[in-house]
């Protein structure tokens, strides 16, 4: 399913690849040249920052004079992920509009005229040469107010079905970049790229390195998302507890719980008979997912990705109240390219996810085919081919 895509990025990056070289040699020879200077806007969730950060790495990589600057929500997630990478921001006030109640949707479209001016104000502060929209309710008026101004504007898609902004900004927008098949119908086919979705250049090492096996111990890695997730805070412990005495001495579990959720956990761990580090949030992906012989997550998008260039085999339970359960069918892709189980939490008991778990740590080779699997659905180079879609569109803008 992924091989068409793979075929049409790879004669995308032929293409734009040596215009990316040309760009990037003519800036190299004259200090004078114009820096290429590149407004990321998204965020409210990790899930929709650390595409923006990587694809921001490759630019400094590849450009290293780039100025950036990333325009996010008034969240303290958002402005404490940026400050760990060194990255300018700033915030816009906006809200969403899907799924809130009558009143909050009246604020939220009576905020929008105002989030729209600030948008236009760091829009023609900045002058950015071209903006990246990655997803969530602020990237609307930023590329509005970008393409009010005559500045490149490219938006990218990280789920299997699009969220109600990226929709509404795809008509607009110069390039469309999708990640997993299943949006293509709600874009102009004109402009669609097929690029991946990008995952930070610490998460891209890892793939190249072998880690050596611990035969005592099978270390599980729990992701409920950069926010946690209550159920799964719930589920794990109890099905740990219901593991057979031997498979539980052989167990590691290590848990992201969300904020002030780790205390409880820690102590469900502990009583359940499963060794266990319980953790709020989890800043070095890299190096538990280093440690992680198998995973049990969400089903957002960033993680999948994450997941599948780390080569990590995965039960994954959507979170069901994601907008059109699009959490879901970013799952059934993996589940169709044989990297992941799919289970549905509403009928997830204790019981069913302790015999997953169970089947994950006795059987080594299944664990190896789902991990070979999982690498095949990657797509390690999604930076890359973001950054070239960036540039061609600069150039078609000059």
């Amino acid at each position: 399913m992924f091989t068409g895509y793979a075929q049409r990025g790879i004669r995308f990056r032929e293409a734009v690849g040596r215009l990316a070289e040309t760009i990037q040699k003519r800036q190299q020879p004259e200090k004078t040249e114009k820096k290429i200077r590149l407004l990321l806007t998204g965020g409210g969730t990790g899930g929709h920052l650390f595409p923006a950060v990587a694809a921001a790495e490759q630019f400094v990589k590849g450009f290293p004079d780039t100025e950036i600057l990333f325009v996010g929500t008034k969240r303290k997630m958002d402005a404490g992920i940026l400050a760990e990478y060194g990255f300018n921001s700033a915030a816009v006030h906006c809200y969403g509009l899907k799924g809130k109640s009558l009143l909050k949707l009246v604020f939220a479209l009576v905020s929008l005229p105002w989030a729209y001016m600030q948008s236009l104000w760091l829009v023609r502060r900045f002058r950015p040469d071209c903006i990246l929209g990655v997803g969530g309710y602020v990237t609307g008026p930023v590329i509005a107010a970008g393409k009010t101004l005559g500045v490149a504007c490219i938006i990218h898609e990280q789920n299997s079905l699009p969220g109600l902004a990226n929709r509404q900004l795809g008509r607009i927008a110069d390039r469309v970049c999708l990640s997993l098949p299943g949006p293509e119908h709600f874009f102009d086919a004109k402009k669609i790229v097929y690029t991946g979705n990008p995952v930070r250049e610490s998460i891209r090492q890892l793939a190249k390195k072998t880690r050596p096996g611990n035969a005592e111990k099978c270390c599980l890695l729990v992701l409920g998302g950069s926010l946690g997730a209550e159920a799964l805070n719930r589920l794990l412990p109890e099905a740990a507890a219901l593991l057979p005495a031997a498979q539980k001495a052989r167990l590691r579990v290590i848990h992201q719980t969300g904020v002030e959720r780790e205390a409880g956990v820690a102590e469900a761990y502990k009583k359940s008979g499963v060794e266990a580090l319980a953790e709020p949030f989890i800043k070095e992906m890299a190096e538990v997912y280093a440690q992680a012989d198998f995973v049990v997550s969400r089903a957002g998008a960033t993680t999948l990705a994450e997941l599948s260039v780390a080569g990590k085999p995965a039960i994954l339970i959507p979170y069901p109240y994601a907008a059109d359960n699009h959490q879901k069918k970013n799952a059934e892709c993996y589940v169709q390219g044989k990297g992941a189980l799919l289970h549905v939490q509403e009928q997830l008991t204790p019981e069913k996810l302790a015999i997953e778990i169970e089947r994950l740590l006795v059987d080594a080779k299944l664990r190896d085919e789902m991990s070979s699997a999982m690498k095949k659905l990657s797509s390690p180079d999604a930076a890359e081919r973001i950054v070239a879609c960036c540039l061609e569109c600069i150039q078609a803008c000059e």
